[in-house]
């Protein structure tokens, strides 16, 4: 029997805390903990923190044996083992929400239940493609009933703690406020309730010393371009997004790298996981898939690159240069056209549409061409249906989706791992918002890696294919203080 929604109750802090601050006061020696974030200086959008509590699950999925294992935080008791796909997992573990509207245009908010990553391998589970064994866990989710939520155009810190009982949730909210409050003082210069933590500074990159260990050099990343393009003429692919992996022997500290690569490359999806030894920072510009609770889907696929100009007509010019690629702008209708066909699969019928196509949105170190689907779920059909059908996201695969996955397969001769798959959260009240990992570091016991490509097309020109993956992965390489080569 699926569990029943529990209650989730709230309370505001008495005043603003800056996330970075809180995480590190409260979270920045847990193993376990999660950190999603709108980014410095956000006056939009809603930041999220916490950690599992002693008992919660941490999940991870094996594409290889087709199971999910369930351990527990701070127990002794062995992990279990089930069978099926991390989805199959997600849809018997949450509640039957049902689903209830909110204001025209409302994003989704997370009320508590799951978050993590999903990696790149689980297209073998979804499309049937082949897949490598990856060096982290296919899927990693903690369960979450206790979060942050920091609404930054309101400037408010909101506590959410879940409970099955009135009463006694009530009492343990009130509890983990006053827990909350002494941490936050304890970690203030001054102790007060008053006085604001300071945020921890970001790390000074070391001298470049690690040197980054390219997958394929850029006279093999060539070959494959041409590959790519040998198999678009012969008519098996349109575009085919062709990745590269990066490795540097380096183990930087998560929090203090994650905060020097939000400090240089600020987005309103970044994100700070760690599970373990194994931490994820990103700072992905990219909404893979959002999901209101009353069932209206989002997805925002990226394709066409331009770098950033520190001289403002230069700048303009690099702008104008990708509104007007021929090639970026083919690019980002294909992948605009296998998302709608993704989505379309749970859509309610005639809700699919393009709100917005062909957008620049500008970063710190580059313009990306961005075009928005929405639509609305199925009766019957949850934000889960809606992750499975559009995984992998086709801005990361190429279409036709299926054939792009096996011509790739056959040519990155390696796993992506969790690059290039999707973080964030899936809700108990079935809202979910997932990015995808792109722009992103993983760090684990082997050291670091970096995955970056795009997308390749029959008017691509390697040296500027070769140039853009570089241009991903410099700010990166920075944090890490890695040399490009």
């Amino acid at each position: 029997m699926r569990p029943q929604p529990p209650i989730v109750f709230r309370a505001d802090l008495s005043r603003w805390v800056e996330p970075a601050a809180a995480f590190a006061a409260l979270h920045g020696d847990s193993a376990h903990a999660f950190w999603l974030d709108c980014g410095p200086d956000a006056v939009a959008g809603v930041s999220y923190l916490g950690a599992p509590r002693p008992g919660a699950r941490v999940v991870t999925a094996s594409v290889r044996t087709g199971s999910v294992r369930v351990d527990r935080v701070d127990s002794h008791e062995p992990a279990a083992t089930v069978g099926g796909t991390i989805f199959d997992f997600l849809r018997n573990a949450l509640p039957a929400a049902e689903r209830h509207s909110g204001p025209a245009g409302e994003p989704a908010r997370f009320e508590l239940g799951w978050v993590g990553w999903l990696g790149y391998e689980l297209g073998a589970q979804t499309v049937g493609t082949p897949t490598h064994p990856s060096p982290t866990p296919d899927a990693a989710l903690l369960e979450i009933d206790r979060a942050l939520a920091f609404d930054h155009a309101a400037r408010t810190v909101t506590l959410l703690l879940r409970s099955d009982a009135g009463d006694t949730g009530a009492a343990e909210l009130e509890r983990w406020m006053a827990e909350v409050e002494h941490a936050l003082a304890a970690a203030a210069s001054a102790p007060g309730p008053a006085q604001e933590p300071a945020a921890p500074e970001p790390a000074t990159p070391a001298p470049a010393t690690a040197a980054a260990r390219w997958r394929h050099g850029p006279e093999r990343y060539a070959e494959l371009i041409a590959e790519c393009q040998a198999a678009i003429h012969r008519g098996d692919a349109y575009q085919l997004c062709l990745t590269n992996e990066i490795s540097v022997d380096t183990h930087p500290d998560p929090l203090a790298s994650y905060l020097t690569l939000r400090d240089s490359s600020p987005t309103h999806h970044g994100g700070l996981l760690r599970f373990g030894d194994i931490s994820l920072l990103s700072a992905s510009p990219e909404q893979f898939l959002a999901v209101t609770a009353g069932g209206h889907v989002t997805t925002k696929p990226i394709k066409g690159t331009r770098k950033r100009a520190s001289g403002l007509a230069r700048d303009l010019e690099l702008r104008a240069e990708l509104e007007s690629s021929e090639k970026e702008r083919a690019e980002n209708l294909m992948i605009v056209d296998l998302m709608r066909n993704d989505i379309g699969k749970i859509a309610r019928l005639g809700s699919v549409r393009v709100s917005k196509l062909l957008t620049v949105e500008s970063y710190a170190h580059v313009h990306q061409l961005v075009s928005t689907i929405e639509a609305e779920l199925a009766d019957g059909l949850t934000g889960i249906d809606a992750v499975e059908a559009s995984f992998p996201a086709g801005s990361m695969t190429g279409a036709p989706k299926i054939s792009a996955m096996r011509i790739l397969d056959g040519l990155e001769a390696g796993p992506r791992g969790i690059y290039s798959g999707a973080f964030g959260y899936i809700g108990l009240d079935g809202a979910v918002d997932l990015a995808m990992v792109i722009r992103s570091i993983v760090l684990d016991a082997a050291g670091a890696r970096i995955g970056t490509g795009g997308g390749i097309t029959a008017l691509s020109v390697a040296a500027e294919e070769i140039e853009e993956t570089q241009i991903k992965a410099r700010a990166l390489l920075a944090v890490l203080g890695a040399t490009e080569q």
